[in-house]
């Protein structure tokens, strides 16, 4: 499995296997966030939506199973912000998607490039969407300040000496190794 590793966050560790992807669960908010995108697509279904969402095809408490889309490529080895109103990609569904998600289900985090991927057209498809507002703040926050969850910044890895996203666990970690030279 680990051969078929693509990525990870604070609270889920993401696998491709042929054209799905496995979200495993690395925290109860990462099962959480799995309810959260199950809701939403389901929401997104009955307004007509939900094809500029992943959809979940599995959830169970260890993981979630969505199609798999092609990630955006990284910027200078980053993510980036996407520009809601004038990136060509989004469609305007897509825009109404993520204007329901954001105003009526607590939805966050819009903006990085790394919660999309690509449809056989070249439209964006938002494929990480299950972190609310409140689930952010009043879980996710406190976890991250103390060092519990894992946290993103951009440093140079200390083994292939590029500089890029690293993954730290709160003040006390030390490794300085991108995920690709090792880091968990």
């Amino acid at each position: 499995m680990e051969d078929n590793f693509i990525g990870i966050g604070s609270t889920r560790k993401v696998y491709k296997y042929n054209d799905i992807v496995i979200k495993r669960f690395l925290h109860p908010i990462g099962y959480k966030q799995g309810l959260n995108e199950q809701y939403m697509y389901d929401f997104l279904e009955k307004e007509g939506l939900a094809e500029h969402v992943a959809k979940v095809t599995y959830l169970d408490q260890q993981m979630l199973i969505q199609p798999y889309f092609k990630p955006l490529p990284l910027e200078n080895g980053y993510s980036y912000e996407i520009n809601l109103i004038h990136d060509s990609r989004l469609t305007d569904d897509l825009k109404d998607a993520i204007h329901l998600i954001d105003s009526k289900l607590d939805g966050f985090d819009f903006l990085d490039s790394g919660n999309y991927g690509l449809d056989d057209k070249g439209n964006l498809i938002l494929i990480d969407y299950g972190m609310t507002k409140k689930l952010y703040e009043n879980e996710w926050v406190p976890l991250a300040e103390s060092g519990i969850l894992l946290q993103i910044f951009f440093n140079e890895c200390v083994t292939c000496g590029l500089k890029k996203e690293l993954i730290m666990y709160g003040d006390w970690d030390s490794d300085y190794r991108c995920v690709q030279c090792g880091k968990e």
